[in-house]
């Protein structure tokens, strides 16, 4: 399935820096307001050290990762929704995505130009959710059929807390967040695994990319075998055939059964002829409800 989350918030808040960080995609890192207009988009790897044993386990030839699209939208200001710096075509941007990756300024540098003259990631917060309050009654207004519209304000976010080492910045505390000092994490991005090893710094782009995933409530499952090994990505509480559509259409519509093992079991297996002769491999149907590290094969 086609994830896109997009990344939002005030200008110059590091949105676009985040962005080349999890991508490696060059995109204008300007220092002032709407150096980016239309949005960049960049497909990101969701890390995950269970598929590349499966391929080791399996021989495969090629790995396929399960994936997020991020996309890197303009600044938002104050005002946005009647049209302020731009603020209708950004908004329109954001309809387009499944969930929202807000960064918030929360270090102080006065290099940098902060639209309201100084960051407070409490009030640049509420600027953002009053904007997208504001562009819903709009939509709310406008719409012929309100049962389906796709409002802004309840899309899940995300807040990324722009930190740095020196600032004493306060943040709100917020279940789904994530405090990065995302200047570093450019720096790191642009170095070698090696190197980063050598220096012994960790990236917390790993856990970024897991919490957005996360975050629209997906789980993955797992096909492995010399050809390829591939994870596959799903909604939380998928049963299996529903399962099997990630796959093709056919896999849903021409269900049988799923033989299933989890990731755990079968790493300590080393094979799926040893998972079917410990029997181990169970078969599965229609009502069976997927678990995340499932490895499935599907008989239609």
């Amino acid at each position: 399935m086609s994830l896109k989350i997009g990344i939002v918030g005030l200008p110059n808040v590091g949105k676009s820096t985040l962005f080349q960080a999890l991508t490696k995609k060059e995109v204008d890192c300007s220092n002032y307001p709407f150096a980016t207009i239309d949005p960049n988009i960049g497909v990101v790897e969701v890390p995950d050290a269970r598929l590349k044993n499966l391929a080791e386990i399996s021989h495969s030839k090629k790995i396929v990762p399960a994936v997020v699209e991020f996309v890197d939208i303009a600044g938002l200001v104050k005002g946005a929704a009647e049209g302020e710096g731009l603020g209708n075509k950004f908004l329109t941007h954001i309809r387009e995505v499944d969930a929202i990756l807000e960064v918030v300024r929360a270090f102080e540098d006065d290099s940098v130009i902060h639209v309201a003259g100084k960051p407070n990631p409490a009030s640049d917060i509420e600027t953002i959710k009053i904007e997208l309050e504001l562009k819903d009654i709009e939509t709310k207004e406008k719409a012929k059929d309100p049962m389906q519209l796709q409002l802004l304000s309840q899309k899940p976010i995300l807040y990324v807390f722009n930190v740095s080492e020196n600032s004493k910045l306060l943040f709100p505390d917020l279940p789904s967040s994530i405090a990065l000092d995302i200047k570093k994490e450019f720096e790191l991005s642009e170095l070698s695994e090696k190197d980063r090893e050598e220096l012994g710094e960790q990236s917390g782009l790993g856990e970024l990319i897991r919490k957005a995933y996360e975050l629209l409530n997906l789980i993955t499952f797992f096909t492995t075998g010399e050809d390829e090994s591939r994870a596959w990505t799903i909604p939380k509480n998928s049963t299996a055939p529903r399962a099997g559509r990630a796959i093709h259409s056919d896999f849903e519509k021409k269900f049988i059964r799923a033989e299933v093992i989890p990731y755990d079991k079968f790493a300590e297996l080393g094979s799926m002829a040893k998972a079917r002769e410990s029997g181990l491999l169970r078969t599965e149907g229609k009502e069976y409800i997927v678990k995340d590290g499932d490895i499935i094969e599907f008989k239609i």
